[in-house]
């Protein structure tokens, strides 16, 4: 904007520009306890993850759950923390994607800001978003990074961002992006990274598993389409792979609590195929765009764990997209068709 036609009080305004946020999961600061308290106490606070009622939940999580969780949750983070950056990889990685995918479209259109945030946790959703207005950014793109849509994801973390723009005298235009769980460019890059993890092996594995983060099954019948979009992400996959149906299961992991989640259950699924005679056990994480404590910890060092101890002997963990060429290509596709539009409509 030019400022010379405003009054000497006025403050200044920068040139209006399109605005990019990335918003993961998220993660805690360090692996304390104090840090990992804090970071499940927002993250299970969130009434789109447990929407429990409050003076029931509370007193429950606040006490006793907020008490011991964290030991073990901090034992987790600390087996797969990036000591060198002192973060978690899902905070590495974010960020990796986030400078790269700056990079490749500043490539080819100038003056569009790229900033990435964590739903709970830092950096938070608020601080990016101010630094996309303190540029100038009069039009953003909240860009959730879940392939396969959640209310307990996507939305919490629009959510966040509505939430911070309720505060804000002059709003920005805003666009949240859509899923895309079945894209086919995406299904080929994942598809492509399951036959680069394999390449190497001396033999085939005997199945391969597509594990995502469960949900309770009430989700489903309250009309979440999380359990159906990763049944078509798994299929889909297995088909562009053309893999045999009998070898391949799509299943859920990370429940707690005592109520029914979604299934089959990853763990009993991989203890029942190593009981039944499978020795070679190949797993992906379709749900994740970057790798986290779900991935690390949990299938690649518990997970690997439980197949070898009940009698598997090959476990292959397909590590997620990250910030791969590919990924990095198709993220960038994606994000600039959601600004369709916008793009030919820049001052």
């Amino acid at each position: 904007m030019n400022n010379k036609h405003l009054p000497n009080s006025h403050p200044n305004i920068p040139a209006e520009k399109i605005g990019v946020l990335l918003i993961n999961l998220g993660t805690p600061d360090g692996t304390d306890y104090v840090s990992v308290r804090r970071y499940l106490s927002e993250f299970l606070s969130d009434p789109r993850v447990i929407d429990y009622p409050k003076w029931l939940w509370q007193p429950l999580l606040q006490g006793v759950i907020l008490t011991f969780r964290p030991f073990k949750s901090g034992h987790a983070y600390a087996q797969i923390w990036n000591r060198a950056e002192n973060e978690s990889p899902l905070k590495t990685i974010t960020r990796a994607q986030c400078d790269k995918i700056n990079t490749l479209i500043n490539n080819n259109i100038p003056g569009i800001e790229i900033e990435w945030a964590m739903r709970y946790g830092n950096p938070s959703t608020r601080e990016g978003l101010d630094k996309l207005l303190a540029k100038g950014c009069r039009r953003i793109l909240l860009f959730a990074l879940y392939p396969q849509y959640s209310a307990c994801t996507t939305a919490t973390a629009y959510d966040k961002a509505f939430h911070h723009l309720k505060t804000i005298s002059w709003q920005p235009a805003i666009r949240t992006a859509s899923p895309w769980h079945d894209d086919p460019a995406y299904i080929k890059i994942l598809a492509q990274s399951v036959r680069d993890a394999l390449a190497p092996l001396s033999a085939p594995p005997e199945h391969i598993i597509a594990s995502f983060h469960g949900l309770p099954q009430r989700y489903l019948t309250q009309g979440d389409p999380y359990h159906c979009h990763c049944l078509k992400t798994a299929r889909l996959t297995r088909e562009a792979l053309e893999w045999p149906e009998e070898r391949w299961s799509a299943t859920f992991q990370s429940r707690f609590g005592a109520e029914e989640w979604l299934q089959p259950y990853t763990d009993k699924t991989i203890e029942k195929l190593a009981k039944s005679g499978v020795k070679r056990l190949a797993i992906l994480s379709p749900a994740f765009v970057s790798e986290c404590i779900e991935t690390l910890e949990e299938i690649n060092i518990g997970l690997r764990e439980q197949f070898l101890n009940n009698g598997g002997e090959e476990f292959t963990y397909i590590s997620c997209l990250n910030d791969s060429e590919a990924h990095i290509n198709f993220l960038t596709t994606r994000i600039m068709t959601e600004l369709a539009g916008w793009l030919n409509n820049t001052p």
